[in-house]
């Protein structure tokens, strides 16, 4: 009797002892699908519109096992062809690109199509295996993380930044590739052409409309993967000039917008968005002194403002590294089709300690390009000019070389504008004897992909919005020999300057 207990025991401990090892043989397989991927091959090479249904959310680089991710190359080659997929243009394709063997032969194929009876199911397959994909990625990127974080040499910044960019990555790797043919390009190309045909603003589909009709005609708008540069010295308007940019594109087009105040605090910025979209006098709103007329009209208006899609993040000396974390969860959780940032010199670049200010800079500018095409959008950033334009004489109208770290940031911009007002420099009359009062000239000294030139607004001073030519202010266009935009008013400075405490708004 107690020799059986005794192997009984043992029996117990072997038992246990040997799950304990297949457990630690097989439990760190990577996640997988095989027969799915088969199931999903099969499909397509048994019923031609089956690719249809996963081209969008298979890519070759999806497929667990290499011979099938060979396989579904070759499918996506014919079908980019229009030519028929079937066992037998598949079998043919693999073996001119002499991979038919390394895939396991014809007779292979041939056994792929025997896995399923149809592909009535075939989406929901591919999106298991899509799923098996994202996790294999995640547990490839986590020990890339642990890795570097274990390293005394890797910033933790970039390490940071890094993390964050490869994971929000992951979900987009098989309906993103940023490399394409040329004939796919000119298809797309022609479908834009073919939508301007018809549309007498000239802006692309992808494009955020100014607001302004000769600006929009000259730029197209501001287009997708653009980073814009707007300079000016202090008190020309530059906040209030992207301010209303915002409001036109959120209010008037709907489109989600982010801005990022490094300067300003939020509710400063409501405030004047408010005064804009009332046409209510700033100070008026700012310390709350309305009359009885001016606070229904702000009841009645502001309800509009309330719901645009407008984000703003006040965050101070903000770095370029948590700029590119915000943007990236708002596009997430708003969609955001337009950055703006106030101002490019007021950031950090949170990286190197050994950088000099222009290398910092260099450093922004480039990283603000590389946003604007990961998440294929404008991003708009403010920046100041130097004071050489100050010891200019005559017009002292601004350049390119006035701009501060001027080589980078002249480099990374797709188009540079600068802000200028005759009335700031006490020009009151143009050369043909024409008014300058009022009149903000738009400077655009580089445009990538367009035309350079001028475009003349009016501003307000009372509630600092720029307008175009029409409605209430078309009378000004009898008194300026200027061809765009005018409003009545007078100039207010702009935010750069707080010297004067009549100007602190603006």
């Amino acid at each position: 009797m107690e020799e059986q207990a005794t192997n009984k025991r043992t029996t117990r401990f072997t038992r246990n002892k040997t799950e304990d090892i297949s457990n630690l043989l097989y439990g760190k397989i990577p996640p997988q699908a095989r027969e799915l991927e088969e199931a999903v091959l099969g499909a397509i090479l048994i019923e031609k519109d089956a690719i249809s249904y996963v081209s969008d959310i298979l890519k070759p680089e999806s497929f667990y096992v290499d011979a099938h991710s060979t396989i579904f190359r070759s499918i996506q080659s014919l079908f980019g062809k229009s030519q028929p997929i079937d066992l037998l243009t598949v079998t043919e394709d693999l073996r001119k690109s002499a991979k038919l063997e390394e895939v396991g032969g014809a007779y292979y194929l041939s056994e792929l199509t025997n896995k399923v009876a149809s592909s009535a199911n075939v989406e929901y397959h591919a999106r298991i295996i899509i799923q098996k994909f994202i996790q294999r990625e995640l547990i490839r990127i986590s020990n890339d993380i642990i890795r570097d974080s274990y390293e005394d040499t890797t910033d933790v910044f970039d390490l940071l930044d890094a993390a964050e960019r490869k994971i929000y990555e992951i979900t987009d790797k098989n309906l993103r590739n940023s490399t394409q043919g040329i004939g796919q390009l000119v298809s797309k190309s022609v479908l834009q052409i073919d939508g301007l045909l018809n549309r007498d603003d000239g802006l692309l589909d992808d494009s955020v409309p100014s607001g302004y009709t000769e600006m929009d005609r000259m730029t197209s708008g501001w287009k997708a993967t653009d980073l814009i540069i707007v300079a000016a010295r202090p008190s020309m308007g530059k906040t209030a000039f992207v301010l209303n940019l915002a409001r036109n594109a959120a209010v008037d087009h709907n489109m989600p917008v982010a801005i990022f105040s490094l300067e300003m605090g939020a509710v400063q910025l409501a405030k004047r968005l408010i005064s804009i979209e009332t046409e209510i006098d700033a100070q008026k709103v700012s310390n709350g002194k309305l009359d009885n007329n001016e606070y229904a009209i702000l009841r009645d208006k502001v309800e509009r403002l309330s719901q645009a899609p407008i984000y703003i993040n006040d965050q101070p000396a903000i770095n370029i590294y948590e700029l590119r974390a915000q943007c990236r969860r708002l596009q997430n959780a708003h969609g955001i089709k337009m950055v703006i940032i106030d101002y490019l010199q007021l950031m950090s670049g949170g990286g190197d300690k050994g950088m000099n200010r222009e290398q910092e800079i260099s450093s922004i500018s480039r990283s603000l390009k590389g946003l604007a095409k990961e998440l294929n959008i404008p991003v708009i950033a403010l920046s100041q000019l130097s004071r050489a334009v100050e010891s200019r004489g005559g017009e002292k109208k601004p350049m390119l070389s006035d701009l501060r770290e001027s080589g980078s940031i002249e480099q990374d911009a797709d188009m540079v504008m600068f802000l200028y007002r005759p009335e700031y420099y006490n020009l009151t009359e143009g050369q043909d004897g024409a008014s300058l009062k009022d009149v903000a000239e738009v400077i655009i000294a580089k445009h990538r992909n367009g035309p350079t030139g001028s475009v003349n607004l009016r501003f307000n001073k009372n509630f600092g919005r720029f307008y175009d030519a029409g409605g209430l202010y078309e009378e000004f266009q009898e008194m300026t020999s200027f061809k765009t935009v005018q409003s009545k008013g007078n100039y207010m400075k702009d935010d750069d300057s707080k010297s004067d405490e009549n100007f602190d708004l603006f």
